[in-house]
């Protein structure tokens, strides 16, 4: 089921509803660019209220403007989705986490990929800033995120769709490719582990590279368990996440906001206590042995200065038989926000089936 919110989704909460997407596909912008030039013209000429101006912007903007749109879960809960531009290429994203949300992918995308070419479906997974936070430790599983991203495939009238995952994100496309693939047109797995214990063994050794004093100290918190005392959490940051989460200095605001907004009782269930320790439920989530049954066109790109390791991410794309890898020289585990010229670089001509640029360190698997 699919309610719908356009422009003014501050003024509204959804519309009713419905058993299929209101949405019509094509937005037909220069029709609305149009109208809204000839009232804007008639009225400034013969209307001097300002209350019928603010209309005339708010009903062209909204036949302009993004499309928000909720699509009803089959156990009763909905989800938030944004459609930005109008192109033929369409790219569903799964944001990362788990219990983050879209906003963090909005700016770099809207930025780096043009409206006329592509039409990018941003959500937030349940539980996630923009949709419902049902507290129900029994919905944070692999498997049930996987049939969510399916349930919104329908809702939205997906196919033959560019499937881009990013972090955890990218876990849960391979999930749903192993399933799902013979509704994809492609696959891009960003910054994405082939397996948590090698993701577990590559951030062991860049902590290993820290002072021993520091690795003292991160130790003797964890094994009191205390990892969210304020200590604690300034090493991870400081040490850590400065360095192969995020390289920008300041980082981003809305790479802040994504952290002040996650969703700490689904990221604790699956993944554990930081980025860097795993003891959730996914901690023995392993697929590389099935990497080979994947035969969509993928791509797989990670950071240099990533928590995934550069190795991993070249063995992954010479395991799927359709697959390239590139490396972002400057990036890392938000290479998009770190190395966003070389990201970019990659996942454009990728989109459009053109060769990648030079200009981005890559690691073909020479298939």
């Amino acid at each position: 089921k699919i309610s719908r919110v356009g422009f003014a989704e501050n003024f509204s909460s959804s519309l009713a509803p419905c058993t299929r997407t209101m949405v019509a596909r094509s937005r037909q912008k220069i029709f609305a660019a149009s109208l809204h030039i000839f009232l804007n013209l008639v009225l400034n000429h013969y209307i001097m209220h300002r209350w019928f101006l603010f209309f005339t912007f708010l009903i062209t903007g909204y036949a302009m403007g993004d499309t928000v749109e909720y699509v009803q879960l089959n156990n009763g809960y909905k989800v938030w989705t944004k459609r930005v531009g109008h192109g033929p290429i369409k790219v569903l994203l799964l944001h990362g986490g788990p219990g983050c949300s879209a906003g963090y992918l909005e700016e770099p995308f809207q930025a780096h990929c043009v409206q006329d070419e592509f039409e990018l479906i941003f959500y937030d997974q349940l539980g996630s800033r923009h949709s419902d936070q049902p507290h129900d430790l029994s919905l944070w599983t692999i498997e049930r995120f996987r049939e969510e991203v399916e349930e919104v495939r329908k809702g939205l009238q997906l196919e033959d769709f560019y499937l881009y995952g990013q972090s955890w994100g990218g876990m849960l496309a391979i999930e749903y490719a192993l399933k799902y693939q013979h509704h994809l047109k492609g696959l891009i797995l960003s910054n994405t582990p082939g397996s948590i214990t090698s993701y577990e063994y590559y951030v062991d050794q860049l902590r290993s590279q820290l002072p021993q004093s520091i690795q003292e100290q991160m130790q003797a918190f964890e094994d009191k368990g205390a990892y969210l005392e304020p200590d604690y959490q300034d090493f991870i940051f400081r040490e850590l996440y400065t360095k192969h989460l995020c390289r920008c200095q300041p980082w981003p605001e809305i790479v802040h906001l994504t952290f002040q907004n996650l969703n700490s009782e689904i990221y604790q269930e699956m993944q554990g206590p930081s980025e860097f320790t795993v003891t959730g439920n996914f901690k023995n989530w392993n697929r590389w042995e099935d990497f080979s049954t994947i035969h969509v066109s993928t791509l797989v790109i990670s950071g240099r200065y990533d928590t995934i390791n550069p190795e991993d991410t070249v063995k992954i794309a010479s395991l799927i038989p359709q697959a390239r890898a590139v490396i972002c020289e400057q990036g890392s585990h938000l290479s998009l926000y770190d190395d966003p010229a070389s990201y970019f670089e990659a996942i454009r001509p990728f989109l459009n089936l053109r060769t990648t640029s030079q200009s981005c360190a890559k690691a073909d698997n020479h298939k």
